[in-house]
């Protein structure tokens, strides 16, 4: 029988009077799904699930319904890069350069996310419909994602945040649980309330740890912020969702332009691609290109 994690979702809340903003996560179903589209290994499983449910949690900040969220690690360990899109309305995709490595544990025994990314940068991608999308980037400072997460708050955004992210696999490599969450302070916060939160961060065991003992993105929140009433907004459901269309290849393909359309048809082998996030496959054949042409 198949086991039954439930939905997915996002819950976003605020704390403290207002004083911190928050949200968590459980991922689990959208970390699975990337896992069996792409056939990653475990610890790319772990590495890409974690950026998942970070975008997952980022994306459900932005505000009009067109808006996009991308981040993009850039890295120089064997995964190469990986890519995840993620917009308000709980939908989110991604894949890795390298979904297949294979890293020993690191000293801790735990997946070597860290090893799989080695030195590179963290790119938050805001396109919001104008001219240029906003675009911050960071040095990977610890390439556990979480902490590369908390470090770009507080240095490209200067908002002070906790990040915690988390990936459990099961022993036949599915994805055991996922989740996270976002905890970020507010400029008029007391120190105490910052202390409080400090103190209780630093405490509480891996975030898969508190999905295993039962908890829910709100039991999370309500277990960190214990001593500062917690007051649930809106939940969201999330999904891993691709938007790609035989349309959208083939709007990309004529841009290539009249003359390597020509060169393409002249050779008379069909196009073939696939989309990064999803693997879905279009073909197209001569007869289609020089539709394009024409």
């Amino acid at each position: 029988m198949d086991k039954d994690y439930g939905n997915d979702y996002i819950v976003r809340a605020t704390a403290a009077g207002h004083q911190l903003r928050a949200f968590a996560i459980t991922s689990r179903n959208i970390t699975e799904e990337a896992r069996r589209i792409h056939n990653t290994s475990p610890v790319v499983t772990a590495a890409l699930g974690r950026l998942l449910t970070a975008g997952s949690m980022m994306g459900s900040m932005m505000k009009g319904e067109k808006d996009v969220l991308t981040l993009q690690i850039e890295c120089g360990g064997p995964i190469g890069s990986m890519v995840v899109t993620a917009g308000p309305d709980g939908c989110v995709k991604g894949y890795a350069i390298h979904p297949d490595i294979v890293l020993p544990p690191n000293k801790d025994g735990k997946f070597d996310v860290s090893g799989a990314l080695g030195p590179g940068f963290l790119n938050v991608i805001r396109d919001t419909g104008l001219k240029e999308p906003y675009n911050g980037q960071v040095h990977l400072v610890s390439g556990e994602i979480a902490g590369d997460l908390t470090y770009y708050y507080a240095t490209s955004e200067q908002v002070p945040s906790t990040v915690g992210l988390g990936v459990l696999m099961d022993k036949d490599n599915t994805v055991r649980q996922a989740g996270g969450f976002i905890i970020q302070v507010m400029p008029d916060a007391d120190e105490e309330v910052i202390d409080r939160l400090e103190e209780s961060v630093n405490n509480i065991k891996s975030v898969t740890g508190l999905l295993e003992d039962g908890m829910g993105p709100e039991d999370i929140l309500r277990y960190i912020i214990r001593k500062d009433n917690v007051e649930i907004l809106e939940k969201i459901p999330v999904k891993y969702y691709c938007n790609c269309s035989k349309d959208r290849f083939y709007r990309a393909i004529a841009s290539l332009g009249q003359n390597d359309l020509q060169e393409i048809v002249k050779d008379g082998s069909p196009v073939e691609t696939d989309c990064q996030f999803c693997g879905s496959h279009y073909v197209f054949g001569t007869e289609e290109l020089k539709k394009l042409i024409r």
